[in-house]
């Protein structure tokens, strides 16, 4: 996610809307087969792996740690394309969840209780998604993975909060 520039040298990549809208696009391809295989391959190891995971999440939101929470986020997707055993799927998988944190991180709500409410809100949808999983229901499991990346896209503010204009009778104190 760094842009190496000749005679210039390294900077953090920004994400274009388009980028970003791709990006969720790609991920609502590929991570529907991803869990319906998981489903076929998964032991109760890999189920209680991706407990283990949220669980880290949902700490590390209550800590505000904000940039963690992301990252296990997308480790608890990762989680899942590994143990589904596609390697093609998977490997492009990390490089769209390495691009998803970095979309999130510059995209997110800028208000801390809004993040806050929004990785809740992804912790609550990944333990939906773990229900799923656990009964081996594997439409059920893809429809809540569609779901989730959807609520997640919708999210995304690409333009920046209007900055608020001052009071003109205010600023000439009558």
């Amino acid at each position: 996610m760094v842009t190496l520039t000749p005679n210039r040298g390294a900077s953090i990549a920004q994400p274009t809307p388009e980028e970003a809208l791709e990006v969720f696009e790609a991920r609502r391809l590929i991570e529907p087969r991803l869990v319906e295989l998981f489903i076929a391959n998964a032991t109760d190891a890999h189920i209680a792996a991706l407990r283990a995971c949220v669980d880290e999440e949902e700490t590390a939101r209550a800590g505000g740690d904000m940039r963690r929470a992301i990252r296990l986020s997308g480790d608890f997707h990762l989680h899942i394309a590994q143990a589904a055993g596609h390697q093609t799927l998977g490997r492009i998988l990390r490089e769209l969840v390495s691009r998803t944190s970095l979309i999130l991180m510059t995209y997110s709500p800028s208000h801390a209780r809004e993040r806050e409410e929004a990785t809740a809100c992804g912790c609550r949808e990944h333990r939906a998604l773990i229900d799923a999983i656990r009964l081996r229901d594997p439409q059920e499991a893809a429809r809540r993975m569609l779901d989730h990346l959807a609520r997640i896209e919708t999210q995304l503010e690409f333009t920046p909060p209007a900055s608020e204009v001052p009071d003109l009778a205010t600023l000439l104190g009558a």
